[in-house]
């Protein structure tokens, strides 16, 4: 079973990241993923980065699923304000 830390991980060591965190049950799995890289992208492009730098493990079929939230610095910094 796959474990979470892990696949923060995984994008950690790819993607500058202000904020991330993972969670998931071991076969289906969540992300907010806050980085500046994000800036002027839209929101496909923004989780095609993501995937980029998991495309080996989903390719191996290590990862299956994963769904996620892509967020610049500011859009988070408004959501946390906003509740």
């Amino acid at each position: 079973m796959l474990d979470p830390h892990k696949i923060r991980q995984w994008i950690a060591d790819g993607l500058p990241c202000e904020h991330l965190t993972v969670d998931g049950d071991g076969h289906h799995f969540e992300a907010i993923i806050v980085s500046a890289e994000f800036a002027e992208l839209n929101r496909v492009k923004r989780q095609q980065r993501v995937y980029q730098v998991i495309r080996d493990k989903l390719d191996s079929g290590e990862l299956h699923a994963l769904s996620m939230q892509t967020l610049t610095p500011e859009e988070w910094r408004t959501r946390q304000m906003n509740g």
